[in-house]
């Protein structure tokens, strides 16, 4: 009389593999903003950190540096910040706008430049100033 089963039923597997896809199809696009969001956040530090670095120059030198490659060996800023490159775009004496473009062939390519200035305005590759577009994500 006793029913004696032992295993499980294709019905049963069936409610499993259907609610992992489900669990799948929200966790892995969530994941990868997550990811995207982070090396977004490097681009940002790096990018203010050159900004400190120019201040420095400026109150010791009287004027901002031209020349990343001097910012870099001189004043530590890096030259890149994992998907990112940091580059001087413009700069003058009186003025610079950094840059922190994605690397060719990254993963962050889709993601597009960030941007600082010496009055500190930030912006993205929109247009979109902060606090609203990339840097405020």
């Amino acid at each position: 009389m006793g029913n004696n089963n032992k295993g499980i039923t294709l019905m049963e597997l069936l409610v499993v593999i259907l609610i992992v896809g489900v669990l799948a199809a929200v966790a892995i696009p969530a994941y990868t903003g997550y990811i995207e969001r982070a090396r977004r956040s490097d681009a940002k530090t790096c990018l203010e950190q050159m900004r400190a670095s120019q201040e420095m120059r400026r109150a010791e030198k009287g004027s901002y540096s031209t020349s990343i490659t001097e910012l870099r060996n001189t004043w530590g800023v890096a030259g890149s910040c994992g998907e990112y490159t940091l580059l001087l775009t413009s700069a003058s004496g009186t003025s610079f706008t950094g840059e922190a473009q994605p690397t060719a062939g990254g993963k962050q390519v889709a993601d597009g430049s960030l941007f600082i200035n010496s009055l500190g305005a930030k912006w993205d590759k929109d247009g979109k100033y902060y606090p609203a577009g990339k840097w405020a994500k």
